[in-house]
């Protein structure tokens, strides 16, 4: 099979190396990839969202399945461009149509698809900019801290969670004003959970369904998990407190429901869903739900995998995921990402990544990078993440931050207490 990613980051560079180590693989395309795709197949300078170059490759490089990474084709449409396209029809998406990428589009579509389906999660309304009034009256009602989402993709910074009942009252309107773009035309202001927050992660066919490794990921820029969020400092698979029983109420409540609720919809899902959790007591609550995988989460998710992804990706494009046996391993995967001085705000790129070759025991997957004249440059906030398993957690964690230390470029940061609050956790019960 011909394969094209579509995608840039450290999620894809993991797609890209487990695809290319499947013997299904003939050839593996990265649109427009990094230099850690590179090296898994051939990169090409085309925008996720440019479907017309994109319908030039598929036919000029005959590609037979197409794997969305990120959410913006998707929302885009990308399935529906290629179904809709008598050139393009017979090539397999892994990923779902924009029906049902709506699940990450819209903040309100999602919870009233939670609501209608009984799928366990925060109470909320959702506002305009015509219902300002009634919204800062809403907030009145709430106690704090408060969450404001918007509506629409605000590229991971759409989520605010404020303390003071004022700064709320003007956050919202701030953002019914226009603070996010068009994103923020609604904004859904919703009660806070208070737990301890997790992920999990399903492939679905449309009828039936996979269970992926669940993972934690840690999304403040600082340690101690203070200061602004990020796209993600690190991720750990499996979660300590996380049990069998946790993770059965998980599949019962809200995964069975939401694979049902789409069929229900007629929207047919093919591909991943990301399901943002809270742990409430030993009650799991749907926080939101992405229709493609995390990162960094798939650094460690997918590490622990055993299954050839892309055959399990072909068997979820043609609805033959019943036949898929999940092997997982019991490892432990850690990632550490290594991020530019001042992200997620400001930050300069262009900086020569050093020392590779004195990595040892993990496998640096490539997110903000580029090759400029054979020389490794940093190219975005999020540069490497670095993944490593281990028989518990302490090992699998120790080996990734000894070879966060190793790399050098300008400005490199990393949060050192990455897994730290589960390795307590372990040693406490």
């Amino acid at each position: 099979m011909n394969i094209l990613i579509l995608g840039s980051g450290g999620r894809e560079h993991v797609f890209a190396k487990k695809i290319s180590e499947s013997p299904l693989c003939n050839q593996l395309f990265i649109a427009p990839g990094n230099a850690g795709t590179a090296l898994c197949g051939e990169n090409l300078n085309i925008a996720v969202t440019d479907f017309q170059s994109i319908k030039s490759i598929c036919i000029d490089k005959k590609i037979d399945l197409i794997l969305p990474g990120g959410e913006d084709s998707l929302v885009a449409g990308i399935t529906d461009f290629i179904k809709a396209d008598s050139l393009l029809n017979h090539i397999l998406v892994a990923g779902p149509s924009k029906a049902g990428a709506m699940i990450e589009g819209s903040k309100d579509f999602s919870k009233i698809f939670m609501q209608k389906y009984k799928v366990p999660t925060a109470a909320y309304q959702t506002f305009t900019n015509a219902s300002i009034a009634d919204g800062q009256a809403f907030l009145e009602t709430l106690n704090p801290p408060f969450v404001l989402k918007a509506d629409g993709l605000a590229a991971g910074k759409g989520v605010l969670i404020i303390e003071d009942l004022k700064e709320a009252q003007e956050s919202l309107a701030e953002m019914l004003n226009g603070k996010f773009g068009k994103a923020s035309d609604k904004v859904v202001v919703e009660e806070f959970l208070h737990g301890i927050e997790m992920s999990c992660f399903v492939l679905s066919d449309g009828t039936n369904y996979v269970v992926l490794p669940e993972a934690k990921d840690y999304k403040r820029i600082g340690e101690g998990d203070k200061g602004l969020n990020t796209g993600g400092m690190g991720a750990v698979s499996p979660v300590p407190f996380a049990n069998a029983e946790f993770l059965n109420k998980v599949e019962t409540k809200v995964i069975i429901p939401t694979v049902n609720g789409l069929k229900v919809e007629g929207i047919d899902y093919r591909g991943f869903i990301f399901i943002g959790l809270m742990k409430v007591g030993n009650e799991p609550y749907v926080i939101e739900y992405n229709c493609r995988m995390g990162d960094p989460e798939t650094e460690v998710v997918l590490h622990r995998v055993e299954n050839d992804l892309l055959e399990m990706l072909k068997a979820t494009c043609t609805g033959d995921l019943k036949n898929i046996n999940m092997q997982i391993s019991s490892d432990t995967a850690t990632t550490v990402v290594l991020v530019s001085g001042g992200y997620p705000e400001h930050f300069e790129k262009g900086f020569e990544i050093k020392d590779f070759e004195n990595i040892e025991n993990s496998t640096v997957y490539h997110g903000g990078t580029k090759m400029e004249n054979n020389v490794l440059l940093t190219n975005g906030g999020r540069v490497l993440a670095i993944t490593s398993t281990g028989k518990n957690m302490k090992e699998a964690i120790q080996k990734s931050m000894q070879n966060a230390e190793k790399i050098q470029y300008q400005n490199k940061y990393y949060r050192k207490d990455i897994a730290q609050d589960l390795i307590q956790y372990n040693e406490q019960i």
